[in-house]
């Protein structure tokens, strides 16, 4: 059973048909709220909402279309005319192609700036006239340790997601008189099983030599920050990043990892 009580509030979550995303869905609702989950690929989003309530549990699936100003206010308001409400906004889309500087195109670099970054401007400035209507407001996204590290063939990537970071900063300031808080998770190395890089055993099990707690993390590690960031316990809390990575950018080197642990 969960701790938070987020009963009568209503989340939107962005990217909310798999992984983190799903999870992050999953535990809003646990925990009481009506969660819709936002997915370019709806069929994802359909699946999971299905099955969540199958439990007993309030949520819903919309078509994540990709977000500009028109759009994302859309969405917003559609979310908020149905539901009578709107609450919470988790932004956890995000991605881009893979590229070098040298490589690197505009189409490319406006991809990443457009899903990490611009969204996060045109998704609250969609969601604030909703939250203040009730003095209360839990604006979230899905950051990266990429926002302090460096990352060749990710650069655009990492670089919009330092963007992210000082979105939720300058965008918490603003707010933080109409009872709006304005936080972020930062995601280490997270498992997505079925996808990409993470879902390999075998790299899974050699990134996380390198992991101070010994292991990848899981998406629900990343949902449950998420869960507190948005409820009523931390209304004080605000302009801030969770660093979720199981201390993976604590130590100077994987070397050093691999040396205090005997690993090498």
């Amino acid at each position: 059973m969960a701790r938070f009580d987020l009963s009568g509030n209503v989340a939107l979550v962005t990217g909310g048909g798999r992984g983190i995303g799903a999870a992050i869905v999953t535990r809003l609702a646990e925990a009481g709220a009506t969660a819709i989950a936002a997915n370019r690929t709806l069929d994802a989003a359909e699946e999971l909402v299905m099955g969540i309530g199958a439990r007993g549990l309030n949520a819903h699936a919309v078509q994540l279309p990709p977000l500009d100003r028109t759009s994302a206010r859309a969405l917003v308001d559609g979310v908020a005319e149905r539901h009578g409400r709107l609450d919470i906004v988790v932004h956890n889309a995000g991605g881009c192609p893979w590229a070098s500087i040298e490589d690197m195109d505009e189409a490319k670099l406006d991809d990443a700036l457009d899903l990490n970054l611009k969204a996060c401007f045109w998704l609250t400035q969609a969601a604030v006239p909703h939250m203040r209507k009730n003095r209360f407001g839990r604006i979230l996204v899905t950051s990266s340790i990429s926002a302090r590290r460096a990352m060749a063939g990710g650069v655009h990537y990492s670089a919009a997601k330092a963007g992210v970071n000082a979105f939720i900063r300058g965008a918490a300031f603003e707010f933080a008189r109409d009872g709006i808080t304005v936080n972020g998770v930062e995601p280490g190395f997270i498992a997505k099983p079925g996808r990409g890089t993470l879902s390999s055993p075998e790299m899974m099990e050699k990134i996380g030599r390198h992991v101070p707690v010994g292991h990848v993390g899981e998406a629900d590690d990343v949902a449950y920050a998420m869960l507190y960031l948005a409820s009523p316990e931390a209304k004080y809390v605000t302009g801030q990043t969770i660093t979720v990575d199981g201390g993976a950018t604590l130590p100077e080197t994987g070397f050093a990892v691999e040396r205090h642990w005997g690993l090498a």
